[in-house]
């Protein structure tokens, strides 16, 4: 079992950058593949990026260059750097961990409650 905690989020302008947290517990945090993804009002919940057990990342096209998916074993932490942020980048962000999931939410079977990017133009 993970418990996933997401922090970071908030009100900001465009072109302001934000670092979005996601604390998990467990002791095989390690062996997780870790993905963000994000719901807007009104759309299906969509892939942002996820980083393996080996540090290797992959990016929605949407969000390449600016967004930056990180993760610190030590401290049980995967980070989501959003750089240059648009309007349309406003949503609910999630974390979530996976065995083995790549790009779609039923590939992960664990949820944070989300955390609210808003950003105005």
């Amino acid at each position: 079992q993970v418990q996933l905690v997401e922090s970071g989020g908030g009100l900001v302008q465009a072109g302001d950058s934000l670092r979005l947290s996601c604390a998990a517990s467990g002791r095989t945090f390690s062996s997780y593949v870790m993905g963000w993804f994000r719901q807007a009002p009104g759309k299906e919940r969509e892939f942002v990026a996820h980083i393996n057990w080996s540090d290797i990342t992959y990016y929605a096209d949407s969000v390449k260059g600016r967004f930056t998916i990180s993760r610190d074993n030590a401290k049980n932490t995967v980070y989501l750097q959003i750089d240059s942020l648009k309007p349309e980048d406003s949503a609910v962000y999630y974390c979530a961990a996976s065995v083995s999931g790549i790009f779609y939410p039923y590939e992960y079977a664990y949820w944070g409650q989300g955390t609210q990017v808003t950003v105005s133009s």
